[in-house]
Protein backbone atom coordinates (compact mmCIF):
# COMPACT_ATOMS: atom_id res chain seq x y z
CA UNK A 1 0.00 0.00 0.00
CA UNK A 2 3.02 2.11 0.57
CA UNK A 3 4.27 1.67 -2.56
CA UNK A 4 1.23 2.33 -4.43
CA UNK A 5 1.03 5.65 -2.33
CA UNK A 6 4.52 6.61 -3.30
CA UNK A 7 3.70 6.72 -6.73
CA UNK A 8 1.37 9.46 -6.22
CA UNK A 9 3.91 11.55 -4.44
CA UNK A 10 5.20 13.31 -7.91
CA UNK A 11 1.68 14.54 -8.37
CA UNK A 12 1.29 15.39 -5.29
CA UNK A 13 4.56 17.76 -5.51
CA UNK A 14 3.14 18.99 -8.72
CA UNK A 15 -0.02 20.18 -7.19
CA UNK A 16 1.87 21.86 -4.34
CA UNK A 17 4.00 23.52 -6.50
CA UNK A 18 1.17 25.00 -9.23
CA UNK A 19 -0.60 26.20 -5.63
CA UNK A 20 2.09 27.92 -4.33
CA UNK A 21 3.24 29.41 -7.94
CA UNK A 22 -0.23 30.56 -8.56
CA UNK A 23 -0.05 32.06 -5.25
CA UNK A 24 2.67 33.96 -5.86
CA UNK A 25 1.87 35.39 -9.32
CA UNK A 26 -1.40 36.73 -8.23
CA UNK A 27 -0.15 37.88 -4.65
CA UNK A 28 3.28 39.43 -5.71
CA UNK A 29 1.65 42.24 -7.97
CA UNK A 30 -0.76 43.27 -5.43
CA UNK A 31 1.86 43.94 -2.93
CA UNK A 32 4.27 45.30 -5.70
CA UNK A 33 2.47 48.02 -7.58
CA UNK A 34 0.78 51.04 -6.26
CA UNK A 35 -2.66 50.71 -6.46
CA UNK A 36 -4.17 53.96 -7.27
CA UNK A 37 -6.13 53.77 -10.62
CA UNK A 38 -7.29 57.56 -12.22
CA UNK A 39 -10.25 57.99 -14.00
CA UNK A 40 -8.69 57.35 -17.46
CA UNK A 41 -7.92 53.36 -16.30
CA UNK A 42 -11.19 52.92 -14.82
CA UNK A 43 -13.14 54.07 -18.20
CA UNK A 44 -14.71 51.46 -20.68
CA UNK A 45 -12.01 49.95 -22.34
CA UNK A 46 -14.20 46.98 -24.50
CA UNK A 47 -15.83 48.90 -27.05
CA UNK A 48 -14.34 52.63 -27.00
CA UNK A 49 -17.40 54.38 -26.02
CA UNK A 50 -19.26 54.22 -22.67
CA UNK A 51 -22.67 52.09 -22.48
CA UNK A 52 -25.43 53.35 -23.27
CA UNK A 53 -27.84 50.76 -22.51
CA UNK A 54 -27.98 48.04 -20.32
CA UNK A 55 -26.78 44.79 -20.15
CA UNK A 56 -29.95 42.72 -20.23
CA UNK A 57 -30.72 43.70 -23.67
CA UNK A 58 -30.48 40.76 -26.34
CA UNK A 59 -27.55 40.13 -28.67
CA UNK A 60 -28.49 39.86 -32.42
CA UNK A 61 -29.21 36.44 -33.10
CA UNK A 62 -25.74 36.78 -35.58
CA UNK A 63 -23.09 36.95 -32.68
CA UNK A 64 -24.37 33.60 -32.09
CA UNK A 65 -24.27 32.15 -35.32
CA UNK A 66 -20.70 33.24 -35.82
CA UNK A 67 -19.45 31.51 -32.71
CA UNK A 68 -21.23 28.06 -33.50
CA UNK A 69 -19.79 28.44 -37.22
CA UNK A 70 -16.58 29.03 -35.41
CA UNK A 71 -16.58 26.27 -32.96
CA UNK A 72 -17.72 23.79 -36.07
CA UNK A 73 -14.74 24.50 -38.41
CA UNK A 74 -12.49 24.77 -35.02
CA UNK A 75 -13.48 21.13 -34.49
CA UNK A 76 -12.91 20.49 -37.77
CA UNK A 77 -9.00 21.56 -37.38
CA UNK A 78 -8.94 19.46 -34.25
CA UNK A 79 -9.78 16.29 -35.98
CA UNK A 80 -7.87 16.82 -39.26
CA UNK A 81 -4.57 17.29 -37.51
CA UNK A 82 -4.13 13.61 -35.47
CA UNK A 83 -6.09 12.30 -38.91
CA UNK A 84 -2.90 13.65 -40.57
CA UNK A 85 -0.56 12.47 -38.12
CA UNK A 86 -2.15 8.99 -38.38
CA UNK A 87 -3.05 8.57 -41.96
CA UNK A 88 -0.27 6.13 -42.99
CA UNK A 89 -1.91 3.59 -40.11
CA UNK A 90 -5.63 4.18 -40.80
CA UNK A 91 -5.16 3.27 -44.45
CA UNK A 92 -8.27 3.90 -46.62
CA UNK A 93 -11.03 3.69 -44.73
CA UNK A 94 -9.50 6.64 -42.53
CA UNK A 95 -8.72 8.61 -45.83
CA UNK A 96 -12.57 7.72 -47.04
CA UNK A 97 -14.18 8.31 -43.58
CA UNK A 98 -12.35 12.27 -43.69
CA UNK A 99 -13.46 13.05 -46.90
CA UNK A 100 -17.12 11.98 -46.02
CA UNK A 101 -16.54 14.16 -42.91
CA UNK A 102 -15.07 16.65 -44.82
CA UNK A 103 -17.55 16.76 -47.27
CA UNK A 104 -20.48 17.38 -45.09
CA UNK A 105 -18.72 20.30 -43.47
CA UNK A 106 -18.23 21.57 -46.85
CA UNK A 107 -21.86 21.27 -47.66
CA UNK A 108 -23.24 22.86 -44.62
CA UNK A 109 -20.92 26.02 -44.80
CA UNK A 110 -22.14 26.30 -48.34
CA UNK A 111 -25.77 25.84 -46.85
CA UNK A 112 -24.93 29.29 -44.55
CA UNK A 113 -22.98 31.08 -47.12
CA UNK A 114 -25.90 30.88 -49.55
CA UNK A 115 -28.42 32.10 -46.99
CA UNK A 116 -26.46 34.61 -46.19
CA UNK A 117 -25.15 34.18 -42.22
CA UNK A 118 -21.89 35.05 -43.30
CA UNK A 119 -22.90 38.30 -44.36
CA UNK A 120 -22.36 41.18 -41.89
CA UNK A 121 -24.92 44.22 -42.25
Amino acid sequence: MDSLLLEYLPILVFFVIAIIMAVIFVGLPILVVKQKPDAEKNSAYECGFEAFDTSRKPFDVRFYLVAILFIIFDLEVAFLFPWAVSLKEIGVYGFVSMMIFLGVLTVGFIYEWKKGALEWE
